[in-house]
């Protein structure tokens, strides 16, 4: 399984967005236990928590929807994947091509 997945930390009021073939879960434990090292982005804080889970069809797929959230540098689109579901189909099937 692959995933694109965006965390949330509340005490930065920052989200983070990556890519995984792994569990989503266990990647936010590596991230709020500074496993990828103190010098990483997600090493500032340790309350990460997942604020979205996005299913992809493989790899390529997956670092497409990354790419394209991180290229829209937008909380406001963050929350409207959430919270607007044809946001997110968008964002599925513009990464599909």
């Amino acid at each position: 399984m692959c995933f694109c997945y965006i965390l949330y930390s509340p005490s930065s009021n920052k989200f983070y967005t990556g890519i995984t073939q792994e569990s989503v879960e266990e990647r936010l434990v590596k991230h709020n236990t500074k496993a990828y090292g103190n010098h990483r982005f997600t090493a500032m804080v340790s309350d990460w928590e997942l604020y979205l889970c996005i299913k992809a069809e493989s790899i390529s797929h997956a670092r497409k929807m990354e790419v394209f959230i991180k290229r829209m540098k937008s909380q406001v689109f963050i929350r409207k994947l959430k919270d607007v579901p044809e946001n997110l189909q968008f964002l599925i099937n513009k990464a599909k091509t």
